[in-house]
Order: C-alpha cells, then sequence, then structure tokens
C-alpha cells in the first residue's frame, strides 16, 4: 500500500459514496450536525441512526437549542438509542460549548478532547467532517479494511491499525477521504463476501492475493458476564403502573419499572411470579429478567420513591431499551 492510494480511493468514492444526513461534500458546513452523528453512530448502525437524526436535528436544530433544553427532553428523543451516558454527555458538551465558545465547536483536537464526551476518535472524526483536516479516523470499518489491505493474520485492533491508517492518509481532501475508506468498508471491503472485484484497492490487497479475506480480521472478542435478575409489575386500583427514574449506572435518568440484579424484592407483598422472561445484551453484560406482579398497596416509604402513570401516558416518559421490551412483554404500548 502506497499514499497515493488515498487518490485511487478518492476517485472512488465520487462515484461510489452512500448519501447520508449529516454529510456533505467536503467539509460540513455545519460542525453540530458533525458532532451529533458521530456521538450517535457510536456503538449504533447506520441504518438506525438515520431516523434519530432527523428527528433529533428537527427538536434541536442549534447548539443552542440542546443546551437550553432539560436533560429529561434529551432522554426522551434519545429513547431507544441505548448508551444513554452518550445524550447524557451531549447535554453537557452543548452547554459547555454555549457557554466557553460561543456556541462554535473548535476545530483544535486538544480543546475538542476536553469537552465532555468527546474521546480521540469523535475528536478526530469532527476535525475531518467538519473542519476538513488530515485526522486518521479509525473505526471498525477501516480496522477490517487496511487489516486485509496489509494481510494481518494476528490479532488487530485500533492500535495496530492506526499508524498503517497515518500513512496512507492524505493531507488534503480530510473530509472526503475519512468517509470514503469508511465507505469501503461498509458497502465492499464487508465483513461477510467482500466485492473484492469493486474495490479500488484490490490489486495490492494481500488477503486477496492470498484468499484469505473472510478470515481477517481477527479480533479479539469480549466475554459477556450473565446475570439473573426481576422485574416487578405494580399496578394501583386505577390500573396505573409504578415506574420511578433511576439515579445511578449507566440507565440514570431514564424511567423504568422496579427491578434488580439479584432478585432483591421491593417490599414484602404477596408477589406472583408470571410466565414471562425477557433477555436484553448490554455491552458487557447478558441480562435475563423474571417478572413478579403484586396488587398490594406500596408502603408509603417504597411509593415515594416514583409515581403511578396510566398505560397510555407513559409515551411521555424516557424509557431504556430493556424497559421497551418489558412493556412489550406485558402487552403495554409506549
Amino acid at each position: 500500500m502506497k499514499t497515493s492510494e488515498a487518490q485511487l480511493l478518492l476517485d472512488w468514492y465520487k462515484v461510489n459514496g452512500r448519501i447520508l444526513p449529516w454529510r456533505a461534500n467536503g467539509a460540513h458546513p455545519d460542525p453540530y450536525a458533525v458532532w451529533v452523528s458521530e456521538i450517535m453512530l457510536q456503538q449504533t448502525t447506520v441504518k438506525t441512526v438515520c431516523g434519530y437524526f432527523e428527528k433529533w436535528m428537527q427538536r434541536f436544530p442549534t447548539l443552542k437549542s440542546l443546551a437550553e433544553s432539560s436533560i429529561d427532553d434529551v432522554l426522551l428523543l434519545w429513547q431507544g438509542l441505548g448508551y444513554y451516558t452518550r445524550a447524557k454527555k451531549m447535554h453537557a458538551c452543548a452547554r459547555v460549548v454555549a457557554t466557553q465558545y460561543n456556541g462554535v465547536f473548535p476545530s483544535e483536537r486538544e480543546k475538542l478532547l476536553k469537552l465532555p464526551g468527546i474521546g480521540p476518535y469523535t475528536a478526530s472524526s469532527i476535525c475531518a467532517f467538519a473542519f476538513n483536516l488530515p485526522e486518521t479516523v479509525v473505526d471498525g470499518n477501516v480496522i477490517r479494511v487496511l487489516a486485509r489491505c496489509y494481510g494481518i493474520e494476528k490479532e488487530v485492533d485500533r492500535d495496530i491499525i492506526m499508524p498503517l491508517a497515518k500513512k496512507l492518509t492524505p493531507s488534503l481532501h480530510g473530509a472526503d477521504y475519512a468517509s470514503a475508506i469508511m465507505d469501503l468498508g461498509a458497502t465492499v471491503c464487508t465483513p461477510v463476501s467482500p466485492r473484492c472485484e469493486a474495490c479500488p484497492w484490490r490489486e495490492n490487497c494481500l488477503a486477496r492475493q492470498k484468499g484469505i479475506q473472510e478470515n481477517i480480521p481477527v479480533l479479539k472478542k469480549t466475554q459477556k458476564k450473565k446475570k439473573n435478575g426481576s422485574v416487578f409489575i405494580l399496578t394501583n386500583a386505577q390500573g396505573e403502573l409504578f415506574i420511578r427514574k433511576r439515579s445511578s449506572g449507566l440507565l440514570s435518568g431514564l424511567w423504568e419499572l422496579p427491578w434488580s440484579e439479584d432478585g432483591t424484592v421491593p417490599f414484602e407483598a404477596p408477589w406472583q411470579k408470571l410466565p414471562h422472561k425477557v433477555r436484553h445484551i448490554f455491552t458487557h453484560i447478558d441480562l435475563s429478567l423474571e417478572f413478579y406482579k403484586s396488587n398490594s398497596p406500596c408502603p408509603e416509604s417504597f411509593s415515594s420513591t416514583g409515581l403511578f402513570v396510566s398505560p397510555e401516558k407513559l409515551s411521555d416518559y424516557a424509557f431504556s431499551t430493556l424497559m421497551k421490551k418489558v412493556f412489550k412483554t406485558i402487552n403495554v404500548s409506549l
């Protein structure tokens, strides 16, 4: 692979690049839109993000509108995307940029890295996509493309690929190049059945020459911890459901039915076990929940931790994807 390969990729991109709602020719005129899309795309597919991005930009069209919103409004719009810490840090970041930078994202990598929720990858993305700087952006697609091009048969990660990616990054056209190499991985150099005949880098791809494309990359697998828990359905005489706002952990700030990871009941009562189960996969946890129901009055010490809400009004509250699965299982529509 040579630096001149960048031009081959840019030429390919002009014809084959994806049309995405947060993408522009060259640098995007609105760094805010770039930032929103990059945060949403963390741990989430492009297909899923497209709809959320458009709704977000309608509700919060500017950084100022986001900074002036409440965290409850932000979480309500974010529900279903998961990894809710992202939304909380976006809200915090918007307020910092509004206060310290007059609502305009800085173009300096060092300043970006000091903002809430912006790490090395996101900082590089903003520099490339919003300011057309020659930043090297390495995601899963780029790791796969370059691992195959260089024929790396051992276990590989971002740290191994970054030096190789930097050598290929051109000094001009930072936004288009970063988009191009990601699109190459997403549409041509795919995990299964890569379309090598359509790849602009096919002549120099070592994996293709050896016929081992689908064996690369070899990625380290993280073992998920299995946990079992219980979810508790409490109703009052009016048929309202008891919900509470979570105060800690990754799902803090979101509403939920009471649940526990160790089977601890909310209070002593004749709990009826229901024939339901829900399984949900978090980043490092494989969680299974059993269901219990009680019509007994809640002790005041417990009922004061939340509120009873009629099923038709639940859509006014932000719930996690886990809770949406729970509601679907017990036939409650949001």
